[in-house]
């Protein structure tokens, strides 16, 4: 039972985090994201997949993975996006 509500969690975190990512890729800039929100993230979420393997919590490595992911997929955006609108600036 204690594995249902994590995976439930996890879902329900992994839905929000995805639709942030889609929110931001439809946005014509992405001045409001934050290098060091991404540095913070992504460096939490290594550490919490270590963590999560030594005590062997399936749930817990899978979920930080997927956020490990969500938060580099989200930076790739942002400097796409930033590159984008500086070639446009030059011209």
């Amino acid at each position: 039972m204690e594995d249902l509500v994590g995976w439930a969690a996890s879902l329900i975190l992994l839905a929000t985090l995805v639709r942030q990512i889609v929110k931001q890729a439809k946005d014509a800039n992405s001045e409001g994201v934050s290098t060091w929100l991404f540095i913070g993230q992504a460096t939490a979420s290594v550490l919490f997949v270590v963590y999560s393997v030594m005590v062997g919590n399936t749930v817990f490595v899978v979920t930080n993975s997927c956020i490990l992911v969500t938060a580099l997929v989200g930076q790739w955006i942002h400097w796409r996006k930033r590159r984008r609108t500086a070639a446009r600036d030059v011209r």
